[in-house]
């Protein structure tokens, strides 16, 4: 039971959760199966059980070189050699699960992974971080949509809103852990624009996102859009709000994060409840 919790701890469980939520609402706003939304929601799981665990793995010197004890790996609970190799087996268990879905589920959860994985062993440290997250967010949305019977890709407007939330994640998770980063050579993106300009532009990718989620759902036609659908759209404006005012006044820290994530389960939730299809 130990070796298992402390397995759980680093997969990062909360962003592994939040992202495995997105893809329930996803495959429901596409209008999946319950068999098909359970090969989509699994998959997308254990994706994100690999991404997590890979990134302790990876990160597992560093992480004893500025005292982190609180990862599981770091405090030498599990070893670094385990955490990978579990890394590899969930994401082939999600490689899986999208292959029964599909080939172009299969061929987008691979892109999706990829990505992940190219961050986490890698692009972090340059100033390309943001574009993992750009590319599989962007490809968030069409994993729902490739899971259907008739698999196509989403439309353009969902992968610009997973893009911009994907950048606003990316921009926001790192800030708790910038001074750490840099003490042991990690500059990404976020690092050389500095924490408050970071939070800035994660401001500007969730309006971003909420702007495209309102235009795509409704057509083109914001007269169309339901009071729900405003209602969320209100209540993601109040979550970029209170990210950028949090910004203003203290250095960004992880309320910040919670903040850009709590916004993608509300753009999620806005299509589940206002009935908007990511299909045709």
């Amino acid at each position: 039971m130990t070796t298992l919790r402390a397995l759980w701890g680093s997969t990062h469980p909360g962003p592994t959760l939040v992202v495995t939520a997105l893809s329930l609402a996803l495959g429901i706003a596409t209008g999946l199966d319950a068999v098909r939304l359970a090969l989509l929601v699994g998959s997308v799981f254990l994706g994100q059980l690999s991404v997590g665990l890979s990134n302790d793995a990876i990160d597992a010197g560093r992480d004893q070189a500025v005292g982190r004890t609180d990862k599981p790996i770091a405090a030498g609970v599990i070893s670094a050699r385990l955490a990978l190799g579990t890394a590899v087996s969930t994401a082939a268990g999600a490689l899986v699960l999208a292959g029964v879905l599909g080939f172009g589920m299969l061929a987008a959860t691979a892109v999706f992974l990829a990505g992940a994985w190219a961050y986490n062993a890698g692009l972090k440290g340059t100033a390309l971080s943001l574009v993992p997250f750009l590319i599989s967010f962007g490809l968030f949305p069409s994993l729902a949509t490739l899971s259907a019977p008739a698999p196509t890709l989403a439309p353009l407007w969902a992968g610009v809103a997973g893009a911009a939330l994907g950048a606003a994640v990316h921009l926001t998770n790192v800030l708790p852990d910038l001074d750490d980063d840099q003490r042991t050579g990690v500059r990404g993106l976020p690092h050389r624009l500095g924490a408050r300009v970071s939070a800035v532009l994660a401001v500007v990718g969730i309006l971003a996102g909420a702007i495209a989620v309102l235009w795509g759902s409704s057509g083109g036609e914001l007269a169309a859009v339901s009071p729900l659908g405003w209602i969320f759209a209100a209540l993601v404006l109040a979550a970029a709000v209170a990210t950028g005012i949090l910004a203003l006044v203290r250095p960004p820290g992880r309320a910040v994060f919670r903040l850009v994530m709590l916004a993608a389960l509300l753009l999620a939730a806005q299509l589940v409840a206002t009935g908007s299809a990511l299909t045709p």
